[in-house]
């Protein structure tokens, strides 16, 4: 093999072991809480960067640490699916991935010195509640991920708090027309984590895990993920109705067809291997939705 070939592989295994598909659940509510935030003040674009690629890393950090405490606990193998792989498929040494993993969590942390000198030093708090909770999420004795509880920390953390603090850097307080938006940001991402646990359950059972999935069932899992999407689509709904929000939000409803293409999938198959589709579409509503969304206050705060 060339070393060209060898460079360009080396490329994809790292590009493979962020789990890029995931990213983007960083980017929407940061872009999101900075819309709002053009209600009340200026930009400072710089902080938005600042903000976006904190979160960017730490999510891909979040990625790396999953990658690795799920090899260590013997739960992935070459088989398994929705991973980077970088471990079971291309040999990766686990210690590189744990140490990469460290040093985008150090690189996020300057980033967030950065943003507390702009804004308030509180958020160091916030901060390393954040990562913190980024790195229990598969890693420390009780990894969140192995309970009930993926779903709730991870709509909060990456859903609501993402957005929150967003537009906190900007305005200096969280309005509540914040608190408003940031609900259906959290239920989507809550979504994400559902429906990967509902295309795992059969694999998760075997590791010994006591996800939400596994514990209501499989039916009633899908039930819940339904939920989670039409709350986030009636609760838009709602704000314009009520006059809270300019109906330019209304550009949600665009994105409807995926999480509709998502129960369809899920319900008429059930192999892990048949519903990678779902999983994806899954996503795509989180960041469709609330970029979305982001361009309706934008055209609402413009036009």
């Amino acid at each position: 093999m060339s070393q060209e070939l060898q460079a360009d592989k080396g490329w994809r295994i790292w590009w493979k072991l962020t789990r890029p598909h995931t990213l983007t659940a960083s980017f929407a509510p940061v872009f999101l809480g900075t819309m709002i935030a053009l209600y009340y003040v200026n930009i400072d674009w710089l902080l938005f960067l600042a903000m976006l690629i904190a979160c960017l890393f730490i999510q891909a950090a979040t990625n790396m640490f999953n990658e690795y405490y799920d090899f260590v606990r013997g739960l992935d193998s070459e088989e398994s699916i929705g991973i980077g792989g970088a471990i079971v498929r291309n040999g990766v040494k686990p210690k590189t991935v744990l140490q990469l993993a460290l040093a985008l969590y150090i690189l996020a942390a300057i980033l967030g010195i950065y943003i507390c000198s702009q804004s308030s030093w509180l958020l160091l708090i916030v901060g390393a509640v954040c990562m913190l909770i980024g790195y229990l999420y598969t890693g420390g004795p009780y990894p969140i991920a192995y309970t009930p509880f993926g779903e709730l920390f991870s709509g909060v953390v990456m859903g609501m708090f993402i957005v929150l603090i967003a537009t906190y850097i900007q305005v200096g307080s969280i309005p509540n027309f914040a608190l408003f938006l940031s609900i259906p940001s959290t239920l989507l991402v809550a979504a994400i984590m559902l429906s990967n646990n509902i295309r795992d359950i059969v694999e998760d059972t075997k590791g010994g895990r006591k996800t939400m999935a596994i514990l209501i069932g499989r039916d009633s899992a899908i039930n819940v993920l339904a939920l989670f999407f039409i709350v986030s689509y009636v609760w838009i709904i709602l704000l314009v109705i009520l006059q809270i929000i300019t109906p330019w939000a209304l550009l949600v409803l665009l994105s409807a067809k995926k999480p509709l293409d998502a129960i369809k999938l899920f319900k008429a198959k059930e192999n892990h291997l048949e519903v990678g589709l779902a999983m994806k579409n899954t996503a795509l509503t989180n960041t469709i939705f609330v970029f979305l969304l982001g361009i309706g206050l934008l055209l609402g705060f413009i036009i």
